[in-house]
């Protein structure tokens, strides 16, 4: 079988033999701290541009837009609620493909559910298929989208969020298959914004998870699209993105025993995860102060290299927030003198802060060129030489928030809680996400419709608002 046949049976299997109980559980995690993200996203008016074309879709009534609470065809919720998502780059990683799973599978999910009826547990087993697929179609050639200029989030997660979309519609296997070949033309994401950090990042996940919706409605509607869509030679996933072959099992082994899925990382800064660890090992500098700090060496993976770090120059004077979070320089010197790292630390009249963007002009690198394993999991070490001639060297383990030093339930709650305003309102329904596979449907709608409450009532101040 093609791998997309392969993925296709395997899900309609999951109808009666349900993923098991651990990988129910880190699905519920990370679907509690997506939608969570989701909602701060919407707060902060970074996608409004993506609300403004929404506006003129507003019929049928299908599913929940979570900026305006408006229900409206399925493909833009889909498009506006990814969008959100990725809004304040705040959302999960799967470190072996430097996937934003979560973004570009939960909308699409949420959109299917709402239209087919779907209880929670299906919504969950849907977001599971989804970012099963996603995550292995990424790291199938580890950071080989990013070396070539392409965002996997979106170039890979259109089929996990289609798998998901089709699922949830009960298409037949033939349909299944179909939509995943025509997702294979909706498959798209430029890594160019890292020169200007436009907005399109933002946007590749909603049209992701637009797509997805789109090419399940479209085979469902009768179209047709190739089943050797991932791994074909003359137009598919690999050979016309990376220009390399692909054999079918470096993304299909294992299925079923092997769940990548558990395996997406919670984000503790807003802003790319391979500087979280650099990051982390820069809190501990603030201790001592950085009136006499005279250089800042980080010690970087080669796989960030051309993503956080070159140019210099440029990344040590970011012009917009989000070119902001995209620069280790910047990252780092912010942390060193704040000693942490908030999403307002981003915020637009914040980024020039002199005295950030003088100590990021001081910080350099080195490359471990005997770095192993995914660049988002590398460890945080940074040399300071101080004007008096002494050297420190302050150092972070990576993976925290990882699915190997996860955030304990606690945490996690908090978490959503401040992303969702803060207060009793959002921990209470923390817990109700969290137990969502007991959901009916009407359960899962209140949820999608509280979640919604919680942008368009939201207090001004909180991380999520606009500033």
């Amino acid at each position: 079988m093609t791998v997309a046949e392969s993925f296709v049976a395997w899900a309609r299997q999951l109808t009666q033999e349900p993923p098991p109980p651990h990988v129910r559980r880190a699905a519920s995690r990370q679907l509690l701290d997506a939608l969570g993200v989701m909602v701060a996203g919407a707060t902060s008016g970074e996608t409004a541009f993506v609300g403004e074309v929404a506006n003129g879709f507003t019929a049928p009534a299908e599913a929940t837009r979570i900026d305006t609470g408006d229900r409206v065809p399925a493909p833009i919720a889909a498009l506006v609620n990814g969008a959100a998502l990725h809004a304040l780059d705040f959302d999960d990683t799967h470190a072996g493909s430097l996937i934003h799973s979560s973004a570009a599978v939960v909308p699409a999910a949420l959109a299917c559910a709402e239209v087919s009826g779907a209880t929670g547990a299906q919504l969950l087993d849907a977001v599971i298929i989804g970012n099963e697929l996603s995550c292995r179609l990424g790291q199938a050639v580890p950071h080989g989208f990013h070396a070539r200029g392409f965002h996997p989030t979106s170039v890979c997660g259109v089929f996990g969020a289609t798998l998901a979309a089709a699922w949830l519609m009960g298409l037949h296997e033939a349909d299944a298959v179909a939509a995943l070949g025509i997702a294979g033309s909706m498959a798209a994401g430029s890594l160019e914004f890292l020169v200007s950090g436009s907005s399109t990042k933002q946007l590749h996940p909603g049209w992701a998870n637009h797509s997805a919706v789109m090419a399940s409605r479209l085979a469902a509607a009768g179209g047709t699209g190739p089943s050797t869509t991932v791994e074909g030679r003359r137009g598919g996933l690999f050979h016309s993105y990376l220009g390399v072959e692909v054999d079918p099992g470096q993304v299909t082994d294992g299925l079923g025993e092997r769940w990548e899925s558990t395996r997406l990382g919670v984000k503790r800064y807003s802003c790319c995860h391979l500087s979280h660890a650099s990051i982390d090992a820069a809190r501990g500098i603030a201790t001592s102060g950085t009136g006499d700090v005279e250089r800042l060496v980080v010690t970087v993976h080669p796989d960030a290299v051309d993503i956080i770090v070159e140019p210099e120059a440029s990344k040590a004077a970011p012009r917009t927030p989000y070119e902001a979070k995209f620069s280790l320089a910047w990252c780092v010197a912010a942390a060193a003198i704040d000693g942490d790292l908030p999403p307002s630390a981003f915020a637009p009249g914040r980024i020039d802060r002199a005295d950030v963007v003088a100590l990021a002009s001081r910080v350099g690198h080195v490359v471990d060129a005997t770095a192993t394993g995914p660049a988002a999991d590398f460890s945080g070490t940074i040399s300071v030489t101080r004007t008096d001639g002494s050297i420190e060297v302050f150092a972070a383990p990576g993976g925290r928030g990882g699915p190997d030093d996860p955030l304990s339930g606690d945490e996690l709650v908090e978490r959503f809680t401040a992303n969702c305003g803060g207060g009793d309102g959002p921990a209470e329904w923390a817990g109700w996400i969290s137990r969502i596979d007991e959901a009916d449907h009407a359960d899962l709608r209140a949820i999608i419709e509280r979640l919604a409450a919680f942008v368009t009532t939201a207090d001004p101040t909180h991380p999520g608002a606009p500033r």
